[in-house]
């Protein structure tokens, strides 16, 4: 798989090719509850949030949390995210987008920062799993950047130019880790961050994983 010239899409999971937000705000929300915090909205969540996720906590508590606080909502956390994600399905125009790009000889791959030994099954339950050369989760501890994992994601890419590979995903981090490796990066509003909050990145910004797919082929041409 693979084609000269052509861009290497790296796909973030969570609120980019998975659809997740109401499970996210919902888990978000009860990991409030346990220290007892006010629940927040999907918008105020989508223009505070930032990665490592304790200073996002730091943005709405006015301080960090402590290392049992963050043990707690991080527990918390997983525990009502793993419940609801169930009913969570796909964004919409990803599966066809997916198996298009693989049709076209070209080549991709997802990195995420969900949990690797739970990714992976739920990559496969929606039947996708064969276009992609690789699928990497998070191993190790949650909280930290995605930076770190992009560099051996990339690294593991067998063939594939890191000029040549375009990042898509829906937070800053995601760009950032494209930098990490001299990647390039589509950032796509539907997911964790506002629109506002993207355009401060200075990559391209979409409404839709369409108009992703499209910026990933100019960036690479």
């Amino acid at each position: 798989m693979g084609m000269h010239g052509a861009a290497h899409i790296v796909w973030d999971w969570n609120g980019t090719l998975f659809h997740d937000n109401e499970a996210i705000i919902g888990a978000t929300n009860a990991a409030f509850a346990e220290l007892g915090l006010e629940p927040i909205t999907l918008e105020r969540y989508r223009a505070l949030y930032c990665v490592p996720v304790p200073k996002f906590y730091e943005r709405l508590m006015g301080r960090l949390p402590t290392d049992v606080e963050w043990q707690i909502m991080d527990e918390t956390f997983h525990r009502y995210y793993a419940e609801h994600r169930v009913a969570c399905g796909l964004t919409e125009g990803a599966t066809e987008l997916l198996a298009g790009w693989r049709s076209a000889g070209r080549s991709q791959s997802i990195l995420s920062m969900y949990v690797h030994d739970e990714l992976v099954p739920l990559v496969r339950g929606f039947g996708i799993e064969s276009h992609f050369m690789r699928v990497d989760g998070r191993t190790g501890p949650s909280g930290g950047s995605k930076a770190e994992h992009m560099v051996r994601h990339v690294g593991a890419l067998s063939g594939v130019e890191p000029s040549r590979v375009v990042v898509i995903g829906d937070a800053a981090d995601d760009a950032l880790a494209a930098r990490s490796v001299g990647a390039g990066a589509v950032l796509y509003t539907g997911g964790s961050h506002s629109r506002a909050s993207l355009e401060e990145v200075g990559v391209p910004v979409v409404d839709s994983l369409a108009e992703a797919v499209e910026e990933a082929q100019r960036l690479a041409a």
